[in-house]
């Protein structure tokens, strides 16, 4: 049963639900349903949450994990489970890109998930749709909103190593990013909501280094970090020529690492933004932070607001370009088309 505060966002997002649907994606989008899977595998919300749960008990980076797959799955050709296939000898792999390779992980989760459903209702359930639900679930777990996930999605039978070497880069500038996440239908509440799946994870130091000490080649930091915040960092992060740390993690939310919650634009209001991108949202007016700061402020004062805005935005990722009806298939493992 969903706690009660998350009642009150999963009421506000039903019109949201019903809303996708009817974008553009046209018979594709409209075949996704929050009921799809009742009558063919009617325990798959309780299946997936177990195995995350268990996951989590020994790896508590789990959730934000799960969530990453599903961002940088859907924004590559669409929310196909397309991320989680291997390489092979004709195919390069979206594991293998450069925004990918040695970041994203929760892959043996996504596989311990996809046997559990093999064994409770075998072919059913697409390796996209468990992207989908796990990202919810690790999102509930960690004490955020609770969605209806919309579910019929099928499985695409190739990766696109060179889309996913443009995923959103956390340097690009605020303007190029608010492009690509408007390129796919997602408006600047969308985009100020979804960065806010910061509030949990980690980030490598390479992710900061030249925040750090080499902002836009001026041998200096980024001058909108707070001082102190600044040291801090420079303690967990010392020069690349200093040593060989730059995979030290980093906590996104240093408030509440591990809690789903607002702290996160707390933190970019006080200038403590761990990533160029949180930061400028709110600091960089010469990129569009007049359009995003306003929402960040919004968030920061307003968890309730933030988690509706959040769950909107993630119902409308999850409906990009998905592949329905006939189209792709339900792969039976998530690492390999079923034909090979």
């Amino acid at each position: 049963m969903a706690r009660p505060a998350t009642r009150l966002v999963a009421v506000a997002v039903c019109a949201a639900v019903l809303a996708v649907a009817a974008l553009g994606g046209g018979a594709r989008a409209q075949q996704l349903s929050t009921g799809y899977y009742d009558g063919s595998c009617p325990h798959v919300y309780d299946t997936v949450r177990r195995v995350i749960q268990e996951a989590r008990t020994g790896d508590p980076r789990i959730p934000a994990s799960l969530l990453r797959l599903h961002f940088h799955d859907c924004f590559v050709t669409g929310c196909d489970g397309s991320l989680l296939l291997d390489e092979t000898l004709t195919m390069r792999s979206e594991k293998a890109a450069g925004p990918n390779d040695g970041s994203v992980r929760g892959f043996p989760v996504v596989d311990d998930i996809k046997a559990a459903l093999e064994e409770a209702c075998p072919g059913v359930v697409s390796c996209a749709d468990i992207l989908a639900l796990a990202a919810e679930i690790s999102v509930e777990l960690a004490g955020g909103p609770y969605w209806r996930v919309m579910l019929g999605r099928r499985d695409g039978m190739a990766a696109d190593f060179d889309g996913a070497q443009n995923l959103p880069d956390p340097k690009e500038s605020l303007r190029d990013l608010k492009k690509k996440f408007a390129d796919l239908g997602l408006d600047d509440t969308d985009f100020v909501a979804l960065q806010g799946a910061h509030t949990i994870g980690r980030a490598q130091c390479l992710t900061i280094q030249d925040r750090l000490y080499n902002f836009s080649n001026t041998e200096q930091p980024d001058p909108t970090l707070d001082h102190a915040y600044l040291a801090e960092l420079r303690q967990r992060c010392p020069a690349a020529a200093a040593g060989n740390r730059d995979t030290a993690l980093n906590d996104l939310d240093p408030a509440t690492p591990d809690t789903f919650d607002n702290s996160y634009y707390a933190n970019i209001e006080r200038n403590r933004g761990l990533i160029r991108s949180d930061q400028a949202m709110l600091s960089a007016p010469e990129e569009g932070s007049e359009s995003t700061a306003p929402i960040v402020r919004r968030f920061a004062s307003s968890k309730a607001q933030f988690f509706q805005s959040f769950a909107t935005a993630m119902i409308k990722m999850g409906n990009i370009a998905p592949l329905t009806g006939s189209m792709g298939e339900v792969r039976r493992s998530c690492r390999a088309v079923n034909s090979s």
